[in-house]
């Protein structure tokens, strides 16, 4: 698992460390720590030119310490003070190793940013600002989260840093997995330092922890055993919703899929899909992808049956109050924003937030799908899916990802485990399937059971 804390749960945690090893053996570990993953994307340090920017606070004497590391391998490194305030002791080391002080600078061939620790508010001061801009198309590698950003919400406000890597100390922290933050974090190299640390309320899973919650059968185990999934998606209008939403729960993770919806659509989905039975007993119902002016009365029909479901698309607009029943709901940023009465453009600047307000407020799991999918429960819990790619973004996508999740509510996950596993197990099929280059929806759902197939042994 990979746990994204808070500013203050590390601060905590840095000072009960700090309170039993020698002062200053905790920004030393930081410091090479950082000064290593400089030279790992350098590739050598002899003759490389350097600059650090530094501001006030301790992620600026991480770079001072960092930039001592590289004077001392040969690298040429520079500082430029942005604040009048920056750690004496780290100014002293950099000079000792042959380092020095500048206003303004050459253009190097990376940048260290310590400007703002991770205590510091969002955005950026008009001089910082500035050198950014002069030294703009440089690769830049920021101490523990880009500065400028909002650590604990993953939000932006004003002028930040867009890193090509983010070398973060001890544990993950919101905005290196919450977007738009996440975004400007590049690659996130994480350097242990020691810290102990209590759970996390935002998560990221990984291919162990998917491997321990994937159902698998019993040894024997049948088809009624293993889940029933009913899908009411699709109409005569919008056919391929149907289609895609049974090809995302046809991929064997539960027993059986059952079609309820308009004749054109199942015909078209038993020629596809042999094994799709018709109504019948389930233990989930995946409802409202392509529904058009059924999807109300669909979502009535599933609610009625006591069973978990998954709400999607047209289905959504009819969610108005707490459904009664376990229920995951699939928005994206604008369906969300029209559940919730706000902007679209609020939704995306603010993704963690609303989607933990959607959650509380509609006493639901809320999938909200995006670059990084959140996975929100109404007890403030969210998983991050990091797994994924850009050519994800295509239609059909999201029917797909419903009908997983649906399989997997059937098969007898919790709607928050249902909706997270699902997620990234859409996500890491669409890389497997794309192989970088591009896809459609239909190749995400063959694609399945080859990424389950490769998660690790339990």
């Amino acid at each position: 698992m990979r746990h994204a804390h808070t500013v203050e749960q590390v601060r905590a945690a840095e000072k009960a460390l700090m309170a039993r090893l020698p002062d200053g053996a905790l920004m030393q570990r930081a410091a090479h720590g950082l000064a290593y993953a400089v030279l790992d994307l350098l590739g050598s340090a002899y003759g490389r030119r350097v600059l650090l920017l530094v501001g006030s606070g301790d992620n600026g004497g991480d770079a001072l310490y960092a930039g001592a590391v590289l004077a001392r391998r040969g690298a040429h490194v520079e500082a430029w003070l942005l604040s009048d305030k920056a750690h004496e002791a780290g100014i002293a080391a950099l000079r000792s190793a042959g380092g020095r002080l500048v206003t303004g600078a050459s253009r190097p061939e990376v940048v260290v940013d310590g400007i703002v620790g991770i205590g510091g508010r969002a955005g950026l001061k008009p001089d910082a600002e500035e050198a950014m801009r002069t030294l703009q198309g440089v690769p830049v590698v920021a101490v523990d989260t880009p500065s400028g950003v909002d650590v604990d919400t993953g939000e932006l406000d004003g002028a930040h840093v867009t890193a090509d890597v983010t070398v973060t100390f001890g544990t993950h922290k919101v905005a290196h997995l919450v977007d738009p933050a996440a975004t400007a974090c590049g690659a996130v190299h994480l350097v242990d330092i020691g810290l102990e640390l209590p759970r996390a309320s935002v998560e990221a899973l990984q291919p162990a922890d998917i491997a321990s919650l994937v159902p698998r059968p019993a040894t024997d185990a049948h088809k009624y055993t293993r889940g029933v999934v009913g899908v009411r998606a699709g109409s005569n209008d919008y056919p391929g919703a149907g289609l895609l939403s049974v090809a995302g729960a046809a991929t064997g993770l539960c027993g059986m899929v059952r079609y309820v919806g308009d004749d054109v659509v199942g015909d078209r989905i038993r020629q596809a899909h042999p094994e799709v039975v018709g109504s019948g007993r389930v233990q989930a119902w995946v409802v409202g992808s392509g529904s058009g002016e059924a999807a109300g009365t669909h979502l009535a029909e599933a609610t009625a049956d006591g069973v978990p479901l998954l709400v999607d698309a047209d289905a959504l607009a009819h969610v108005t109050a707490p459904l009664g029943v376990p229920a995951v709901l699939t928005p994206h940023a604008g369906e969300l924003a029209r559940m919730l009465g706000v902007g679209r453009e609020d939704v995306e600047a603010r993704q963690l937030h609303y989607a933990r307000h959607a959650a509380e407020k509609y006493a639901a799991t809320v999938l909200l799908k995006g670059h990084h999918t959140l996975v929100a429960e109404p007890d403030g819990r969210v998983r991050v899916t990091t797994t994924g790619t850009p050519w994800l973004a295509t239609a059909g996508a999201g029917d797909v990802l419903g009908g997983l999740v649906g399989a997997l509510l059937a098969a007898g996950l919790a709607p928050f485990d249902a909706a997270s596993v699902g997620s990234w197990l859409h996500g890491a099929a669409a890389t497997l399937a794309a192989a970088d280059g591009p896809l459609v929806a239909g190749d995400l759902a063959h694609a399945v059971p080859g990424v389950v197939r490769g998660l690790p042994r339990r």
